[in-house]
């Protein structure tokens, strides 16, 4: 099993949302860099587990948990000219764009905001608090999702 963070503005998109949607279950859509789109195409694998985070807010923070459940496919909104996420360069028949979908596990009672994983010292190389990664989909690694759990108040 391999481990991401997925970043989304809860303004536009949060961990509630997810919570809400019909089977707990949506697409994730509107990627638009190539790097975060090869880790969705090339790496991510059904049943892998996801740290929801609540980006471009007052709190930055791990909000939860969630798991990949289908397969990769074409994120139409990049033909969909009413989209924001709109793309004229990509054909239907050859998609530059993908998306999965993700199904919500749980909310943390306890997030995990972005100050208190920058003052980690077992965080210090997680990609998040990297200098200039600004990645909507991220690897984690096995050792950084256990810390974030823990700094969650949740068990495993």
């Amino acid at each position: 099993m391999n481990y991401w963070l997925m970043k989304s503005e809860p303004d536009e998109f949060s961990i509630d949302d997810l919570a809400r949607r019909p089977n707990q279950t949506e697409g994730w859509h509107g990627i638009r860099n190539y790097q975060a789109r090869n880790f969705m195409r090339d790496a991510m694998q059904i049943g892998d587990r996801v740290l929801f985070y609540h980006s471009s807010c007052k709190v930055p923070a791990v909000v939860g948990i969630a798991e990949i459940v289908s397969d990769i496919y074409p994120d139409a909104s990049a033909w969909d000219p009413e989209s924001p996420y709109f793309d004229p360069k990509s054909p239907q028949d050859s998609p530059r764009w993908l998306q999965r979908d993700i199904r919500f596990i749980k909310r943390f009672t306890r997030p995990v905001t972005l100050s208190a994983i920058k003052a980690h010292p077992g965080l210090a190389d997680m990609l998040l608090v990297q200098k200039g990664s600004r990645l909507s989909i991220q690897p984690v690694s096995e050792a950084h999702w256990q810390l974030i759990h823990h700094m969650a108040g949740e068990s495993l």
